[in-house]
């Protein structure tokens, strides 16, 4: 076994591991007091020795729930005198304007632990006021006086110059080692003071934890022998180190979920589809992401919680959309007798009430299992029997309070469960000028082939698609990703006249970073992809295109221009040729390749049915309460490729279902894809 990847999620621990061309497979419970213990069992499960290992890749959702939950460590800010309200105040517009209670994001940091120091840079980067050594000592030893664990220093236009922030680092570091130190410009080198605030103190806020957390893990790798490198799923998409990790934890705030967009673009290139809308639905949230030419789109801001209330965020991220409805969610009743699910979830202790570990109150996978769509002999291959008995007993005592069977309780949590996930879709489908009858839907996660045809249904999706071992995709999908590192340089004016001097030590700046930092991976070549972000003058907001260097944006600008009409149109159907242009940013990505080639090929290789399990039959309800339907239950390595069939259908696997609609085609493709086309005049599921 040469790499594994091991997503810790908030309910399973999912596990796949790549060696001489196949791939084994883990799920279990994530133990959320000790998650290294679940990762141990699933590596137990699947037969893999750490010793044995070159590489691990891991994605966690420690940093996002540390923001959630609010958990972090005590953090300060430093900023420079004059500006200490920066953060507060954030941006004037009120996103959410019909809502009479709707507030600002509230900092991480209070207004008492923010510190002002006398010094001051202007926007070209020169030195108006220097910054004195015996007031960042001073202050240092006022934090350690009121208990702090965190520092986040923001500085007014370090991105143009930091030498005081690395100043006021490298006092902080020496002098008060306790302190968990944040830099603005180690993040983040790019204008808008607020949005560099919020990330600088979100690196600050999770630091401790995830650094503890991170730390664990190696011990428990190390523990076991391993000997090779522990590479984390960043956000954009691609990976870094864990020492890398620990020094930036805010950039694996979506660490997890991106994994198995990744892993879809990948099938949908292999198949052909131009466009498809990558949906996995776990334990305890769904997302998805619109897939183009097999790519997920990268966004530059992003929010974390509530997208008008939440923190801000200016890193890129993999452009998902996250919803709190999973296989946990649970379902209750509001004072005004409507029926709820999510975003609360059972998670992996006690877990739904059908998982027979103390949970009582009733969850997405406890209805499934009423209504016949989940096989409780068939949980996790047979390692987990579920309670039919708990699960209906936690259904009923919310139906009585809704006057509504058992059945109908359940079948009713599925449509507000179904119903809040196609909305999701819809929000990365239609709310991106993209008609969802013009995608096809990838779906995979523990519960999303469950869950995937009454969406697409929904929306008139007409075609589904689920990936061979869909229960671990995201898993599979980290072992896709590449090393990568963004960065970024902010360089403001018109497009063509840019003074070149300027550009080139822009560009230069941004090679020799990338440079160091596959240096410091012990890498030994990357490839290196600029971009500019422009914007027609008066704009707020601008749109990276690529660029060959820094004569694109100085004497030969025709290009660029060109391909900025042109995404321009793409994105809000229209351009302005006769408007000037304007340059705000110089982007570098870096990246180099890991297994992703070697586990397309997996993806592509033949199927060939392994396991000889009889066909089973069984009653599953779909649409109509008192009428369910008798439906095949087949068990998926047991299906031949080729195989076409008609539902109801019900197809088992050791780490996932597949339910197939009254009427819907399925055919079995030559790599042991499923893609399901649906019946358009079909019930739903």
């Amino acid at each position: 076994m040469s790499i594994v990847g091991i997503d810790i999620g908030g309910t399973f621990t999912d596990l796949a591991g790549f060696a001489d061309g196949g791939i084994v497979t883990s799920k279990c419970l994530t133990v959320a007091a000790d998650p290294t213990v679940g990762a141990a069992q699933a590596l137990r499960l699947a037969g893999c020795g750490l010793s044995a290992l070159a590489e691990i890749v891991h994605g966690s959702t420690i940093a996002i729930n540390t923001v959630l939950e609010k958990s972090g460590a005590r953090t300060a800010l430093l900023t420079t005198r004059g500006f200490r309200d920066v953060y507060a105040i954030g941006r004037g517009n009120r996103p959410d304007a019909f809502n009479l209670f709707f507030h600002r994001p509230r900092p991480l940091v209070p207004r008492e632990l923010t510190f002002e120091l006398a010094e001051r840079m202007n926007a070209a980067g020169e030195v108006l006021l220097p910054i004195e050594a015996g007031a960042v000592d001073a202050l240092g030893r006022k934090l350690t006086s009121l208990g702090i664990e965190a520092v986040a220093v923001c500085f007014l236009h370090a991105y143009a110059n930091p030498a005081h922030e690395i100043a006021a680092g490298n006092l902080l570091r020496a002098h008060f080692p306790h302190l968990f130190v944040t830099l603005s410009h180690e993040i983040l080198r790019e204008a808008r003071e607020y949005e560099r605030t919020s990330t600088t103190v979100l690196n600050a806020y999770i630091g401790p934890r995830v650094g503890s957390y991170l730390a664990g893990f190696e011990r428990f790798a190390r523990k076991q022998r391993f000997a090779g490198s522990i590479s984390i799923m960043r956000s954009n998409g691609g990976t870094m180190s864990i020492a890398r990790a620990r020094r930036e934890p805010v950039a694996m705030m979506e660490s997890g979920p991106v994994a198995g967009m990744i892993g879809a673009g990948a099938l949908a290139n292999l198949l052909g589809i131009p466009q498809a809308i990558g949906f996995d639905m776990g334990g305890t949230t769904a997302k998805c992401a619109l897939l183009a030419a097999g790519v997920p789109p990268i966004a530059e801001g992003y929010v974390i919680g509530d997208r008008f209330t939440g923190q801000p965020m200016q890193l890129p991220v993999v452009d998902i959309v996250e919803v709190g409805a999973g296989g946990g969610s649970l379902a209750w009743r509001d004072a005004a007798g409507g029926l709820h699910v999510g975003p609360q979830s059972a998670g992996a202790d006690p877990g739904p009430a059908c998982y027979g570990r103390g949970g009582i109150a009733p969850t997405v996978s406890d209805a499934d299992l009423l209504l016949g769509r989940l096989n409780g002999e068939r949980f996790l291959g047979g390692r987990m029997r579920l309670d039919v008995a708990a699960a209906r007993s936690a259904v009923e005592r919310l139906g009585d309070t809704l006057g509504l069977s058992p059945t109908a309780t359940a079948l009713g949590i599925n449509a507000i469960a179904d119903g809040a996930m196609a909305l999701a879709v819809r929000a990365v489908s239609l709310e991106r000028g993209i008609d969802p009858r013009d995608t096809t839907l990838i779906a995979f996660g523990g519960a999303g082939p469950l869950h995937a045809i009454a969406i697409a249904r929904e929306l008139s999706i007409p075609r589904v698609v689920v990936p061979r071992l869909p229960g671990n995709f995201s898993a599979i999908g980290m072992l896709m990703a590449q090393w990568r590192q963004d960065l970024v340089r902010t360089l403001i004016g018109p497009l063509g006249a840019i003074p070149p001097a300027d550009a080139t030590r822009a560009f230069a700046e941004l090679r020799s970073a990338g440079e160091e930092a596959l240096r410091a991976e012990h890498l030994l070549a990357g490839c290196f992809e600029f971009a500019a972000d422009l914007r027609y003058r008066g704009q707020e907001h601008a749109i990276p295109i690529s660029v060959a260097g820094a004569q694109e944006l100085t004497t030969s600008s025709e290009g660029a221009r060109a391909r900025f009409h042109g995404e321009h149109t793409a994105r809000y159907g229209h351009a302005a040729p006769e408007e000037a242009i304007e340059v705000v940013n110089v982007r570098l990505v870096v990246s180099a390749p890991r297994a992703h080639d070697a586990v397309a090929a997996w993806l592509a290789q033949p199927w060939t049915a392994s396991e000889a399990v009889p066909e089973d039959a069984r009653a599953v309800v779909f649409g109509e309460v008192e009428q369910p339907l008798q439906a095949r239950i087949l068990w998926r390595l047991s299906i031949a490729a080729g195989t076409e069939l008609s539902g109801p259908v019900v197809i088992e696997e050791p780490n996932s279902t597949i339910l197939i609609g009254p009427g819907d085609r399925l055919r079995i493709g030559d790599s042991g894809h499923l893609v399901v086309t649906l019946n358009p005049s079909g019930c739903a599921a």
